[in-house]
């Protein structure tokens, strides 16, 4: 089974094709094909990211990205939420109009799901696995959520604690404008430490 995956949770357009096989310990998932457009250049001047312009290059974007793709799909998977609304809206809609038109199914995805599972991947493949692993604790630190989820079985999760403010991801944000260091802040603030470490 191949699966189109269309993600437009934030500022990066991205569209992936998986290719799903049972197997006696699971379903294994391979990578066939990950094409993604970044956005970073168009939010620098405004020193983070724009829903509204994010939006329109997702617009852009998905139609080009989509024919870099050589499958046809038996599934589509598109990120539901968390998300910037406008811009998740404009994935959605994309990934409805080739559900219809390929009469294939659409399976909405919870973009935190993809955090957890992405801990699974090794290189292309990844295996969701039915050997008992729960429960399974997990913490997500990512721009927008930082959560501690508890997952009992697979798809089966309770939130035990999140932030009362600011995401962790967003709190480097907050600083890294108070000290100048631009957009994106963290690679910024990465490079400059190499060559800080590199001055004798």
């Amino acid at each position: 089974m191949k699966i189109l995956a269309i993600e437009t949770s934030c500022d990066e357009t991205a569209i992936a094709v998986l290719e799903a096989r049972e197997t006696k310990s699971g379903v294994d998932f391979k990578i066939l094909s990950n094409q993604i457009a970044s956005q970073i250049k168009i939010h620098a001047p405004y020193g983070g990211v724009v829903p509204n312009l994010a939006k329109r290059e997702h617009r852009k974007k998905l139609p080009i990205l989509l024919k870099r793709i050589r499958f046809k799909p038996d599934a589509i998977a598109v990120t539901c939420g968390p998300g910037l609304e406008p811009a998740l809206w404009e994935g959605i809609e994309f990934a409805k109009a080739l559900s219809k038109k390929w009469r294939v199914p659409l399976v909405p995805v919870n973009h935190l799901e993809g955090h957890i599972y992405s801990a699974s991947m090794r290189n292309d493949k990844f295996l969701i696995s039915n050997i008992q692993i729960f429960p399974l604790l997990t913490l997500i630190v990512s721009g927008g959520h930082t959560e501690l989820v508890l997952s009992k079985k697979h798809l089966d999760y309770k939130i035990l604690g999140e932030t009362l403010d600011d995401a962790a991801g967003e709190a480097f944000d907050k600083v890294a404008r108070m000290l100048g260091l631009g957009y994106p802040e963290v690679r910024k603030f990465r490079n400059s430490r190499k060559k800080e470490t590199l001055t004798p």
